[in-house]
């Protein structure tokens, strides 16, 4: 027979489910706003509220765009890039902090936390009277969860009981949890589950790119129809989340040999050249990544195979013929188009003569890039 505990969620679950699966249509400017979340009293959407794209085209469609179709000093179509990755930032006021050892290292929306209060043997709520901290109202996890080993055992038993239907792709691949990159991890997330948590992720994204007859040449994937996430849309050449127990470099070397077939004798060659950053809400997922950036430059000859099934086909392509692709459509996927427009403003792609220059720079940080 089932418990009560399992009674409520169950019931708290078919309640809170269409909620869970409603998508905001609304764009919103992001501005940087972490520790303290206030709600606007008024709410704008653009006109031209951007919308995410359909994935039925053909590299024939791609290669139809032509590189000299708009000005390339117009920077509007990498502005709208941008935006799709800063989605609905104004809603951040309804997120609670997820505090741990008095740091704050997510944050849940209130929605999902009625789901949490389920399991009360793993989450305990404080309300603003009872908060010593500065935080104000919060969730934590209990006190006698202080070993990060047990952290992760409870917060991974609570994902596998709300399971995909709540928490659709779960994928038993362990995130790290710490309030910025390089501190003490404080425990493990299923990697499905770290939107959910607002937890910040971290990954790597290259751009392999080719010199030849005095111009630059990018290689550019098109995802399988079968992944998960963005089926059939246009990936720069590698790119990975950081798992748990793996540094950055290693963790590049080893999606260069999955997903292109890199040896590890070219793939050591890759060269880190900065980080870009966004926040993304939608719906009850309040995504903070962070992104790691590498150039990587191949030999004319190199071509990409994948390995592991998640790329369909490459293709080489120049990089002015990208730069309008991303401008002019949205075949990319969201952030890969972000790391390609950084590294059109490192190979001097993009002008301090164009307008906008600074402000394009400055918005490719827009999350708590830390």
């Amino acid at each position: 027979m089932a418990s009560n505990s399992h009674i409520i969620l169950s019931n708290a679950i078919k309640f809170l489910l269409p909620s869970l699966r409603k998508v905001p249509s609304s764009r919103m400017p992001f501005q940087r706003r972490f520790h303290s979340f206030r709600c606007s009293s008024q709410t704008q959407t653009p006109a031209n509220s951007l919308q995410l794209p359909a994935t039925g085209f053909t590299w024939d469609d791609v290669l139809q765009i032509s590189p000299s179709e708009h000005n390339s000093s117009d920077l509007s179509g990498y502005f709208e890039k941008i935006r799709l990755c800063n989605r609905n930032i104004e809603k951040q006021c309804e997120f609670i902090p997820f505090i741990i050892e008095e740091q704050i290292v997510g944050y849940i929306h209130n929605g999902f936390a009625e789901l949490l209060r389920s399991f009360q043997d793993v989450f305990l709520f404080l309300q603003d009277g009872s908060c010593n901290g500065p935080f104000g109202r919060q969730i934590t996890l209990q006190p006698m969860l202080n070993m990060p080993e047990d952290r992760t055992s409870a917060v991974g038993n609570v994902i596998r009981c709300l399971g995909e239907e709540v928490i659709p792709g779960i994928r038993n691949e362990l995130y790290p949890v710490t309030p910025s990159f390089g501190l003490r991890e404080i425990f493990s997330l299923e990697r499905a589950a770290a939107p959910y948590f607002g937890i910040k992720a971290y990954g790597v994204h290259m751009n392999g790119y080719v010199e030849k007859d005095g111009q630059r040449f990018l290689w550019v994937g098109k995802r399988s129809q079968v992944k998960q996430t963005f089926p059939g849309m246009l990936d720069h050449l590698v790119a990975g989340g950081l798992p748990h127990g793996i540094a950055c470099g290693e963790n590049l070397m080893k999606e260069c040999k999955e997903e292109a077939g890199i040896p590890r004798f070219i793939s050591k060659e890759a060269v880190p050249v900065g980080a870009i950053s966004y926040m993304d809400i939608d719906g009850y997922r309040f995504k903070r990544d962070v992104l790691f950036c590498y150039d990587l430059k191949l030999p004319e000859d190199f071509i990409p195979t994948n390995q592991d099934g998640e790329v369909e086909s490459f293709k080489l392509i120049p990089v002015l013929h990208i730069a309008n692709i991303i401008r002019t459509t949205q075949f990319f996927k969201p952030n890969c188009s972000i790391v390609i427009i950084d590294f059109l403003f490192r190979h001097g792609y993009i002008h301090p003569e164009d307008a906008g220059y600074l402000k394009l720079l400055q918005s490719l940080r827009s999350g708590d890039c830390s």
